[in-house]
Formats: C-alpha cells, sequence, structure tokens
C-alpha cells in the first residue's frame, strides 16, 4: 500500500459518513429559518466546526448565531440581568417555534436548556449521552463587525468573531485541500495524547492554521505541523480574533509539547524511510503516531535457526582464562 492510499483509509475513519453530515445541516438550516422569520431577528448563521468543515464523527450538536435588532432590544449588551434575560428571549422563541408539543415552525425540540453563552435544544432524548442537540448563540452586530454575545455566569455581554475563524479556515483550505481533512485527523490524534487532561478541538484547529504549511504532501505537511506546534504551543494557544484570549487556560502545555515534540520526531523518521523507499518502515511508523486506524504491515520477524553443523564441528578456541 502507498503511504497515500494508507493516508485515505485513515481519513475515512475519522469523517462523518456523508447522509449524516446533510442531516446534521438540515437540522442546523431548520433553526435558522424558523428564527429568521421573528421580527426582531436581523441575521442567522451557523458556526462551530461543521460551518468550518473541520468536524469529528459522530456529530452530535451543531451551532448556530442569531443576530438581533439593537433598536428592539435597547437594553441588551450591557452588564447586568440583559444577558440572561437575552438567553430567556431565544429560549422562548425556539419554544414557541419549534417545539415538540406546539411549535409553529416545525415540530422537533423535545427540551430547552440555558447555558452560559447559548440555549442547548435537545432534538433526542436528553437522557440520551448521544442526544443531538442544536447550540442557539443570541447576539448583537458590532460597527467592527464582530459581535457581543450573553454571557449568563457572569451577568456581561462578551465579543466574539465566529465568522474571523471561519473565513481563516476557509482561506487556508483554498490554499491547500489537505488542510481541513489534516485537522480533523489532528483532532482524532488529539484524544489518545498523552497529557493530563482533554485538550479542546479548538485548539488543534487554531494551531493548525498556525502551524501546517499551505504547499506539499500530508506527509511534509504533518511533519512540518508537529515540528512547530511542538514549540508554538508553549506560549498558550489565543482566540485569532484577538477578542477572546486564552482558548484553553488548563492545557497542559508542557505534556502536549512533549507529544508533539515525539509526533515530529516519527514523522522526520517517516519522510526519511519513504524518500529512501522503504515504505513498509514509514507505514509502520505513521501508524506509531495515528494509531491502529493507519494501515501498516506487520513488522517482519527475525528467522531464528539453529547453529548449523558446520559450527558444532569447528573446534572452540581455546583461551588460557585467568579462572581457569
Amino acid at each position: 500500500m502507498r503511504i497515500d492510499e494508507a493516508f485515505d483509509v485513515l481519513q475515512k475513519t475519522v469523517d462523518e459518513d456523508i447522509e449524516k453530515t446533510r442531516l446534521a445541516r438540515e437540522r442546523r438550516d431548520l433553526f435558522k429559518e424558523a428564527l429568521l422569520k421573528e421580527p426582531d431577528v436581523l441575521e442567522t448563521f451557523g458556526s462551530g466546526s461543521l460551518s468550518r468543515s473541520t468536524q469529528l464523527k459522530p456529530i452530535h450538536d451543531v451551532d448556530i448565531v442569531v443576530v438581533y435588532d439593537p433598536d428592539e432590544h435597547p437594553e441588551w449588551g450591557s452588564s447586568g440581568p440583559s444577558a440572561e434575560e437575552a438567553l430567556e428571549h431565544i429560549r422562548s422563541q425556539v419554544n414557541r417555534l419549534l417545539s415538540q408539543s406546539k411549535g409553529t415552525h416545525a415540530t422537533v425540540v423535545r427540551h430547552t436548556l440555558v447555558r452560559n453563552h447559548a440555549v442547548k435544544c435537545f432534538l433526542d432524548d436528553p437522557d440520551d449521552p448521544e442526544a443531538f442537540t442544536v447550540d442557539v448563540m443570541t447576539a448583537l452586530r458590532q460597527p467592527d463587525n464582530s459581535l457581543l454575545i450573553p454571557e449568563k455566569l457572569s451577568a456581561r455581554w462578551v465579543a466574539a468573531n465566529p465568522e474571523y475563524l471561519i473565513a481563516l479556515v476557509a482561506e487556508h483550505q483554498r490554499s491547500w485541500s489537505y488542510f481541513r481533512p489534516l485537522v480533523r485527523l489532528l483532532k482524532q490524534w488529539r484524544l489518545d495524547a498523552p497529557v493530563e487532561g482533554r485538550i479542546k478541538s479548538l485548539v488543534m484547529e487554531v494551531l493548525a492554521l498556525q502551524c501546517l504549511p499551505k504547499v506539499g504532501n500530508r506527509s511534509q505537511g504533518l511533519k512540518t505541523f508537529f515540528t512547530a506546534a511542538a514549540t508554538r504551543v508553549n506560549e498558550g494557544v489565543w482566540d485569532p480574533a484577538g477578542l477572546c484570549g486564552l482558548i484553553q487556560p488548563d492545557l497542559d502545555r508542557e505534556g502536549l509539547s512533549a507529544a508533539f515534540a515525539k509526533a515530529a520526531d516519527l514523522a522526520d523518521q517517516a519522510c526519511a524511510a519513504a524518500a529512501e523507499g522503504s515504505t513498509d518502515e514509514a507505514l509502520r511508523l505513521w501508524q506509531e503516531i495515528f494509531g491502529e486506524d493507519f494501515p501498516a504491515p506487520a513488522t517482519a520477524l527475525k528467522s531464528t535457526s539453529l547453529i548449523g553443523a558446520p559450527a558444532l564441528i569447528t573446534p572452540r578456541p581455546i583461551k588460557d582464562a585467568p579462572q581457569g
């Protein structure tokens, strides 16, 4: 098997089925269409990994942003109770439009739950650990095109710009067709990385924007990424839009840097083996990085044979050893 073919096999294990992806988009678009008809809503758009096409399977949730007319809600945007009030407002709209019992647009939402920044809408049984949800976020558009979104716990409105990240990912993909697929591979890799605690998906995506190249094949691109990320992660991973600060303050930077460095060494060896024509060895090295889902031939066992007859016949040299 060629190395490109092996990467194709790995990609298929990471990427979601096209029909399930289409269903997730249809569910997201249903919310966008319903809420856009509300008189106080100016626009709706998808956000999150599905909108950037960097999602892993299975797709359990999708995100939408609902931008409201500030003239209809003059009290929004200021610190205080308006943050929670905005979330309750969108919750009531969702229930009226889409609740399973009395939705006027569709009957799909079984339960809603107000979270810190969004309303989580359950389309499946909320007790199901894999229940599909749509996270609906209230927002106010600012003059610089960023957004103000409510934060329930702090009772304030905070700046964000999810569209900026969507644009960055799209631009990188236009330059290099491997970008989004490799982001998904790297997000999968993080799940088994030997670090303390979890690694947020967004951490890997931002590092990919910073450390993946815009030219070359997948092998060289991953080698470049792991080498650069091993150093870059020590600086912390920050919101590319410069609004939300450090993405994961509790990230085990030291552990992740070490994991990146080990992967970089293996990737370097794999690229060198491939350059020398040792494809099987290169495949085994990539498998060491990405696990058993990366196809590679088993290591050949070294044959062990008994000493042949000539060796038995050959007399053993006599040495004058001090121990006699």
